[in-house]
């Protein structure tokens, strides 16, 4: 089942997409990424845990974000890989509205020749997302309560 998304930057020239969707992101969504040339696929998946940090039950997460920012962020980071891993190529999709618990609310692949270069730049650039994009969560618990998280 495809990821329809609510905001999208497609390069048909390096073949990569960033995307801001309220709808579930599906494993495969980022399929098509990868190039004949790519040794190394390296996938992320961030899924709403149903406990927080403090241990309290979590029903779901509200991701907000400002989309044209956010986006700018997905691309900068991915420039950056390049810079500092090589010949990559990132994915990344971010959920946005509410994501329940279980759920994957961000998926990141990075494509690259050898399995090296695929998984720094995966894990960078989670790491950076998670730093830099303009999206906010609110955590919402079973008991009916909700608090703002810094770091979407």
């Amino acid at each position: 089942m495809a990821t329809s998304l609510h905001s999208c930057r497609r390069s048909a020239a390096d073949n990569v997409v960033f995307s801001l969707t309220p709808e579930p992101i599906h494993p495969g969504a980022l399929d098509g990424v990868a190039g004949s040339g790519d040794g190394g696929i390296a996938v992320f998946y961030g899924i709403v845990r149903d406990r927080s940090h403090d241990g309290s039950a979590v029903s779901s997460l509200w991701y907000e974000a400002h989309e044209a920012m956010a986006i700018r962020e997905f691309e900068a980071i991915a420039a950056e890989a390049r810079e500092r891993f090589g010949d990559v190529r990132l994915a990344i999709v971010h959920r946005v509205g509410e994501v329940r618990a279980g759920d994957i609310s961000v998926a990141v692949l990075a494509a690259a020749p050898h399995r090296g270069p695929a998984f720094d730049a995966c894990r960078y650039a989670i790491d950076e997302l998670k730093r830099r994009a303009a999206i906010w969560k609110q955590e919402r618990r079973s008991d009916g309560t909700a608090e703002w998280r810094a770091g979407a």
